[in-house]
């Protein structure tokens, strides 16, 4: 059914929603009416059918435009599927081994006690690195050799392999060079060439000038007496806990509204999509056979949606988490506050964004799916926003 909804706001609420999927459209209005939503997309594909394709509100509150069809959003760590994706791809080739020390493919990274990190290390966040020590210059952020450099030059926190601590920016550069030295390709070409061009995503690492008019800028974070709770936004205000403070204020002044931000290939938060390319890079990982472009072998799937590491405290974010290998797994965290938990299917997953973007695969259910948003909310990983939209997605399956 076609779906034209006005909001009190003014804006609407376009696109398509299966019958059978009403309850998520509900739920999607909901977010507009009661949660504070500004701008949005959602998007769901069950066994290759796009079931849910909506998008709404205003591109930029500033100025009242409204969210379109074609608006596009930075998606902060859903980015990071993207690049894990990549990574995943050279494995299935047989051109990079995850099990092989990080300095076979890149050897100046074995400096400073770093020459026992495996590749696996660095995809699921045991490799020792989640921040960097020294300030950064600024525009450093978005100059690839030196983030690369400054790598190569940093210690580990702890003996690689012994914690878990969720790499929130390095990531991006640690595993993007490894794709850069493995294929002679830099990560976002990479993407675009191997899985954006192929599958036809609005999805960008690094952003051509063209699409600029095009991206909703992100707005500060809502603040709820329930965000403040928060143990990573308590750490981070913290001084005795360096890891969180480090990982998130050292950004050398990163605004991610900047051109420099968007054109910039940040593999760990920066790419641009909307809901539409999220649910559609996963579709192929949830149903390859339906979709037709399956994007791995079903063995690397099975491998990428199995625990690789999990901790009852993060070091860096502080909560319990689960990962694959460059993914999120479901993460239930009931005891803690909203913006805590990642409430997926057992065999789905995927990635959440800061502020609660998210796409992942469930591919028990044959389902992806993709939400973002220019208003960020609270907490580190799903808000009630994105949580109600998965949880109702879910009973309508």
């Amino acid at each position: 059914m076609n779906v034209d909804v006005r909001l009190e706001s003014g804006s609407r609420i376009t696109g398509f929603c299966d019958p059978s999927f009403r309850e998520v459209s509900e739920a999607f209005e909901a977010n507009f009416r009661e949660r504070g939503e500004a701008g949005a997309s959602l998007c769901v594909n069950v066994h290759g059918r796009t079931v849910v394709d909506l998008w709404g509100g205003v591109r930029d509150p500033e100025t009242g435009a409204p969210w379109q069809r074609d608006t596009v959003s930075v998606v902060f760590s859903c980015t990071k599927a993207a690049t894990a994706i990549c990574a995943h791809m050279l494995v299935d080739r047989g051109l990079l081994d995850l099990d092989q020390p990080v300095m076979r493919y890149w050897p100046q990274f074995a400096g400073a006690g770093k020459e026992d990190i495996t590749v696996r290390m660095l995809l699921n966040h045991t490799a020792g690195l989640p921040a960097l020590r020294d300030r950064l210059k600024t525009g450093g952020f978005y100059d690839w050799e030196y983030m690369v450099e400054r790598l190569e030059r940093e210690a580990p926190f702890w003996p690689p392999g012994s914690h878990v601590a969720y790499h929130m920016m390095t990531f991006g550069w640690a595993v993007g060079e490894v794709i850069r030295r493995v294929s002679g390709r830099p990560l976002g070409q990479f993407f675009r060439e191997e899985i954006s061009a192929p599958l036809q995503l609005d999805f960008h690492i690094g952003a051509p000038e063209k699409i600029e008019p095009r991206i909703a800028p992100v707005s500060a974070f809502m603040t709820t007496g329930e965000d403040i709770r928060s143990p990573f936004a308590e750490a981070v205000m913290r001084a005795g806990t360096p890891v969180p403070r480090l990982a998130f204020l050292n950004t050398g002044r990163h605004g991610p509204n900047s051109v420099a931000a968007h054109e910039a290939e940040l593999g760990g938060i920066g790419g641009i999509a909307n809901a539409r390319a999220l649910a559609a890079m996963f579709a192929p990982l949830a149903s390859p056979a339906s979709a037709g472009k399956g994007l791995l072998s079903r063995e690397r799937i099975d491998v990428m949606r199995s625990v690789s590491a999990e901790t009852d405290l993060d070091e860096t974010l502080r909560i319990p988490t689960r990962f694959g290998e460059g993914f999120m797994l479901a993460m239930d965290n009931a005891d803690l506050p909203l913006g805590n938990a990642f409430r997926i299917g057992p065999g789905a997953f995927g990635h959440v964004g800061i502020g609660g973007s998210v796409g992942f695969a469930d591919p028990d259910a044959g389902m992806a799916f993709g939400y973002t948003m220019n208003r960020l909310g609270g907490g580190v990983l799903l808000n009630d926003r994105g949580q109600s939209l998965v949880d109702a997605t879910y009973r309508s399956l």
